[in-house]
């Protein structure tokens, strides 16, 4: 199994990807509790932006409602621990099947009857923001209120129950953003993959071939939305509260989508590169602004709209497709211009 997936890839890509993994595992030993946040944001950023690519990156379906599922996979889990003491590993898998569900009612309406492009997009805004609308008078949940999980003061970390200091948060997100890279990986050099490509560059020639377009944009959807609810049970206890506003914001999903975008659409290595990009260069600029005393909202907002545009115009493509191509390495990897 490990030899097929590693079949066709360079050497040299290999090393370089065990030598990101080897700092990365390394990091907190070196980092300060204020890094090992900031790495911690990267990674759930680069694994979000990994299950978003699924869906629109691979299969060319556009969606800006991915909050859903971050949401709906944080609240499951939040209140399975909060009503009933049952543990975020439990939880995971109910707040996968709701994701899931989810995601393919979405899908069937909008792939069955050829609802797609800005359409699609809508649509996905639109059960996002009635979802939201919903939570805020979901008095289970504790609605507009806020649901908190009890917080306690830990002398070790507990893995069960995900309550700890910030580096057990930091290998939790570790893990699930390799796991996504390999998960990705193997889907993208997979049938699925290739049929996925091929309605991304040309839904009507894919039908004409045999493809079940239907089938395999189901497929997708289904896959994003249950890869993306892992994320949201880590959201959940890592920050421990939840208000509907924020966890369902439209702008949640732009944060999602902003990382493969700038990283580059349908590669592997666009969301992490586009997610430790982004977010570290922000945290950046926001303790700069803070170091001069200039309180500035709205300035990191500023900055991701700044990147985008830049991006747009000089890469369209992304960042990582040059730098593949510098490094030499699989060209399969990068979409084509």
């Amino acid at each position: 199994m490990i030899a097929r997936l590693l079949h066709g890839v360079p050497r040299h890509a290999l090393l370089l990807l065990a030598g990101l993994l080897a700092i990365l595992v390394a990091a907190p030993i070196f980092a300060d509790d204020y890094l090992v946040t900031v790495l911690i944001l990267i990674l759930y950023f680069a694994y979000t932006g990994q299950a978003w690519n699924i869906l629109m990156g691979f299969a060319g379906q556009l969606s800006l409602g991915h909050a859903l599922f971050v949401g709906l996979g944080a609240y499951t889990s939040a209140a399975l621990y909060v009503h009933f003491g049952i543990g975020p590993w439990i939880g995971m898998p109910v707040a996968i099947l709701i994701s899931v569900a989810c995601g393919a009612i979405i899908g069937f309406l909008a792939f069955r009857f050829g609802v797609g492009g800005v359409y699609f997009a809508i649509l996905t805004i639109a059960f996002c923001e009635f979802t939201r609308i919903g939570f805020d008078h979901f008095d289970w949940v504790a609605g507009s209120s806020g649901l908190f999980l009890p917080v306690a003061n830990y002398t070790r970390n507990d893995l069960i129950n995900l309550r700890g200091q910030p580096v057990m948060f930091y290998y939790v997100i570790l893990a699930l953003t390799v796991a996504a890279f390999v998960m990705c990986h193997a889907l993208l050099r997979s049938r699925v993959g290739y049929y996925w490509q091929a309605i991304r560059e040309d839904e009507a020639a894919a039908r004409s071939l045999g493809i079940s377009t239907f089938r395999y944009k189901m497929i997708a959807i289904v896959i994003s939305s249950g890869m993306t609810a892992p994320a949201g049970v880590f959201y959940a206890f890592y920050y421990n509260n939840l208000f509907p506003e924020q966890t369902f914001f439209i702008l949640r999903s732009i944060e999602i989508i902003l990382g493969p975008i700038i990283g580059g659409v349908g590669t592997l290595f666009g969301p992490v590169i586009g997610a430790f990009l982004l977010t570290g260069l922000s945290e950046a600029l926001q303790e700069l602004l803070t170091a001069y005393g200039l309180d500035t909202p709205g300035a990191k907002r500023v900055f991701y709209g700044v990147c985008l545009l830049v991006v747009v115009m000089v890469l369209p493509n992304g960042i990582w497709p040059p730098i593949a191509r510098l490094l030499r390495l699989d060209r399969r990897e990068t979409p084509e211009t």
